[in-house]
């Protein structure tokens, strides 16, 4: 069993184009399972915080592809301004 504080030690790298995409800073729960629903990754500040953040980065428990001891590999891509941004279908 892993423990919450194991994931959110872990840096979180897109396969798409290797990119670091930060760290988990929340999970969605789905209370009716009890499974994890999607990964949060906090949106990066903008100028010291005072123009607020950047949009969270959400990605869906089923783009995970792997994970190790010190990151999380997942399969995201980037959706447009306004949309949500989690992966796109076959």
């Amino acid at each position: 069993m892993a423990k919450i504080s194991e994931f959110q030690a872990k840096e979180v790298v897109n396969v798409e184009d290797g990119k670091r995409l930060g760290h988990i800073g929340d999970l969605d729960v789905n209370l009716s399972s009890g499974k994890i629903d999607n990964l949060i990754i906090p949106g990066a500040g903008k100028m010291m915080g005072l123009l607020g953040r950047e949009n969270d980065v959400v990605i869906p428990w089923r783009n995970i592809v792997r994970i190790g001891s010190d990151v999380i590999l997942v399969r995201f891509y980037d959706a447009p301004p306004g949309e949500y941004p989690s992966s796109k279908e076959s």
